[in-house]
């Protein structure tokens, strides 16, 4: 366990360029060209995380003063995702789970159940965390580890599914043969689905097209995503309670995101796209009646403006909600600027159309503070289990942008207690 976990520690910056040059190796490439592809996905994950934190840190400080505004005394603390993965890669369940997840897999693959190869080992996190929350639930190790692999399973089924929408959905970047088998979105594509359904049917809001191309058309320049973060970040400055010089700050932080967030997620893209090519030459070779995907992190999505700009929007309406909502208990802190990686799969089931985005946006949030609130002794447990000693400071801790807050997530934590309870 201490060899995966200091792999793990490295990040995905580092795991995935080896990843990639393995995978690259493995399907025939040159060694020089594997090792530049594998470098070039370093280098984008490497520019994305450091826009992504970039923005976090920009949106960070925003959340907390807008938070202390509104004078929220909620019981059970965001932590955030960073603390997540944690909890997840350091459960007692980790090794037999991940070991599973990578042979169920391989037998999906060989029995032509999914089409999805899955490398985007960073985030099983994603999956043993809810893991963890179910063992700490049930106290049953076997249980825990074969809800895991039942989910793990079922999301790969749905990364096939949902991956030729996406591809359609996102006309500006080159996804094909790419899935998104990352629990945390998979989840909420039912609420896109359902939104889009529900305004499709009531007139003149279904004429509102808030697509970021019909945006920057009617507005001009106004309306591009750099100066569009300006002005959420002007709006955001001013809900915090910033002072000018604060406020134009987080407006050009913002903006900055918007701008560098694609130009990094290319240059990842570009050595993905060198793998993905022989990767599907040689499978095409090896099995010419099959079809396969490339199951990636959906940190390749957020750079879309409609991701993006609408996980901004979302933001001040999740401190509200956490306010007004009866019988909340879960306070909105460190996951509050990771807000947009909700919509990553959301949006090509809304069109890209931020106002139906936003609509699902309040209808997740607020599943995801009820869900938070019913499953957070299970979610503090797990963290206690996993040996986090940061929780001992806090009452009851949860995470926003997450697994465990998901309705999959609250259901089979629940109907695993229920088993354990019966059996």
């Amino acid at each position: 366990m201490a060899v995966i976990n200091s792999i793990i520690s490295l990040g995905a910056s580092v795991m995935m360029p080896i990843i990639f040059f393995v995978v690259g190796l493995i399907f025939k490439m040159k060694p020089a060209k594997a090792f530049k592809a594998g470098m070039l996905v370093g280098v984008g994950f490497t520019g994305v995380s450091m826009v992504i934190n970039l923005l976090l840190n920009a949106l960070g400080p925003a959340s907390k003063a807008m938070v202390a505004r509104l004078g929220l005394h909620l019981t059970v603390t965001d932590v955030g995702w960073a603390t997540a993965s944690t909890i997840g890669w350091g459960s007692p369940i980790m090794p037999i789970t991940v070991v599973g997840f990578l042979i169920i897999n391989a037998i999906l693959l060989v029995l032509n159940i999914t089409k999805t190869v899955d490398i985007d080992i960073f985030n099983f996190w994603i999956f043993l965390l809810l893991g963890a929350s179910i063992y700490a639930g049930t106290k049953n190790f076997w249980i825990a580890i074969i809800a895991t692999w039942i989910i793990y399973a079922l999301t790969l089924i749905v990364a096939d599914l949902t991956q030729p929408i996406i591809q359609k959905q996102f006309p500006n970047k080159d996804l094909k043969g790419i899935s998104f088998p990352h629990l945390t979105c998979v989840a909420w594509i039912p609420f896109g689905i359902f939104t889009d359904w529900i305004i499709e049917k009531i007139p003149g809001l279904n004429k509102i097209n808030l697509q970021p191309e019909a945006v920057n058309k009617r507005l001009g320049t106004l309306g591009e995503p750099i100066s569009f973060g300006a002005i959420i970040g002007v709006v955001l400055g001013i809900l915090a309670g910033y002072d000018p010089s604060k406020v134009v700050t987080l407006a050009i932080n913002i903006a900055a995101a918007m701008y560098l967030l694609p130009i990094m997620v290319d240059v990842l893209v570009s050595g993905l796209v060198m793998v993905r090519d022989r990767v599907d030459a040689q499978l095409k070779e090896w099995f010419p009646k099959r079809k396969f995907f490339i199951g990636m992190d959906t940190a390749l999505l957020i750079d879309d403006p409609s991701v993006l700009a609408t996980g901004l929007l979302l933001l001040p309406f999740a401190i509200i909600l956490a306010f007004v909502l009866p019988g909340n208990k879960v306070l909105p802190f460190a996951d509050l600027a990771s807000l947009m990686f909700l919509f990553a799969l959301v949006a090509p089931f809304c069109k890209r159309n931020m106002f139906r985005m936003l609509i699902a946006g309040i209808l997740i949030v607020t599943v995801v503070f009820y869900a938070g609130t019913a499953i957070a002794p299970e979610y503090t447990q797990a963290a206690v289990m996993s040996h986090i000693s940061s929780v001992k400071g806090f009452t009851a801790i949860t995470n926003i942008v997450g697994s465990a807050t998901t309705w999959v997530g609250w259901i089979f934590i629940k109907l695993a207690e229920m088993f354990q309870a019966i059996i």
